[in-house]
């Protein structure tokens, strides 16, 4: 990818001598913020996050200390809120990128009742909406669309289908592609859909994330050799927890954890890993956190968290069961990582490809 300043500046490639700034980012349903993670760490300014999850935000606080984060709800909000929160920290006609997952459970195909009508199946297009709201004030450059595979299954065609002619109508080229987790260097096997959507089609046909080879893919690689978690109690403080502050997990008190294979392999409830294979999707529900491989007790959320790719530096606030949503519904940093590269070479190219000849050398 190009080379990056201190600023957030990215060089012009294919032979280009001048600088281009790259967009400033607004994230809607940020969560604890692993798809900002990657956009931040190539340096685009991450100026609002926006998620109805108080402690979500409260992590994304911690995290990103320079952005707006904002605790509330979008419905609430609508695009005229966004707007009132971009007021101040942009200005009018600045070029921006926005990115965000609209929550996905309506279109999930681990909830197998989800129906064509689920009210949850509306907020993409209040996505959409608050975009087009966006474009009257910015120069929306680019958008990332995150959702789960089952968007596109027959039964939601409707619904899919409405949103990409509505990136049509917004002058937005927009691609569809299925990404696995296991691609970008994340031990998980997690396959998301990707949208994404440029202000041009040089830009959307230039967005072609770097793959990574590894061989070291197995959880085993990533969360062997850990000192045992804390178990969780009502007195605990997070911040008296040695080793790193989400180190816990809770306590084992099923017979099956008395024997050390008494947790299968199969089953949501007791999901036991495999040290020598990828772990399975890390999205849990209420105390289906998988197993450790050891079978005597379940991860830990730093093990989690470590499973999602996520770095040692990186901290979940608020309590446990909050701290297990929010890294269900993370981004593996890594995969956001490889979309944001890929989104600041595509802009990139554009503005080199469009350059006088003589300024391409």
């Amino acid at each position: 990818m190009p080379g990056l300043t201190d600023r957030g500046i990215a060089e012009v490639g294919h032979g280009g001598s001048t600088d281009v700034e790259l967009p400033k980012v607004v994230s809607l349903f940020s969560g604890a913020g692993g798809l900002d993670h990657g956009y931040h760490s190539v340096g685009f300014p991450l100026v609002l996050a926006v998620d109805s999850s108080r402690f979500a935000i409260k992590t994304h606080k911690r995290n990103f200390p320079s952005t707006t984060s904002v605790a509330d709800d979008l419905i609430s909000m609508q695009p005229e809120g966004v707007l009132k929160c971009l007021a101040n920290r942009l200005s009018q006609g600045d070029s921006i990128g926005i990115i965000g997952g609209p929550p996905c459970q309506g279109f999930s195909r681990a909830n197998t009742g989800s129906k064509p009508d689920d009210p949850r199946n509306k907020l993409p297009t209040l996505y959409l909406e608050i975009i087009e709201a966006l474009q009257t004030k910015y120069d929306v450059r680019f958008v990332i669309f995150e959702n789960v595979q089952g968007i596109r299954d027959a039964k939601h065609s409707q619904v899919f289908n409405a949103i990409l002619d509505k990136f049509a109508s917004l002058g937005l080229s927009a691609k569809v592609e299925e990404h696995s987790a296991l691609d970008y260097g994340v031990a998980q096997t997690r396959n998301r859909v990707i949208i994404s959507a440029f202000a041009s089609a040089e830009e959307s046909d230039a967005f072609r994330p770097a793959k990574i080879r590894s061989d070291r893919l197995t959880v085993r690689d990533r969360i062997a050799g850990l000192p045992e978690p804390v178990y969780f109690s009502r007195a605990i403080d997070p911040a008296d927890i040695p080793f790193h502050p989400n180190h816990w997990t809770m306590k084992p008190v099923s017979k099956r954890f008395r024997d050390p294979d008494g947790a299968g392999s199969s089953g949501r409830s007791f999901r036991r890993l495999d040290w020598d294979k990828p772990s399975p999707t890390v999205a849990y529900g209420h105390r289906e956190i998988h197993v450790h491989p050891s079978g005597t007790r379940r991860l830990s959320i730093y093990e989690a968290m470590l499973l999602q790719g996520f770095p040692h530096d990186f901290v979940l606030e608020g309590t446990l069961s909050a701290q297990v949503e929010q890294i269900s519904n993370a981004v593996p940093p890594p995969v956001a990582l490889a979309l944001a590269e890929a989104t600041a070479a595509a802009l990139n190219y554009s503005t080199a490809q469009s350059m006088p000849r003589q300024l391409q050398g």
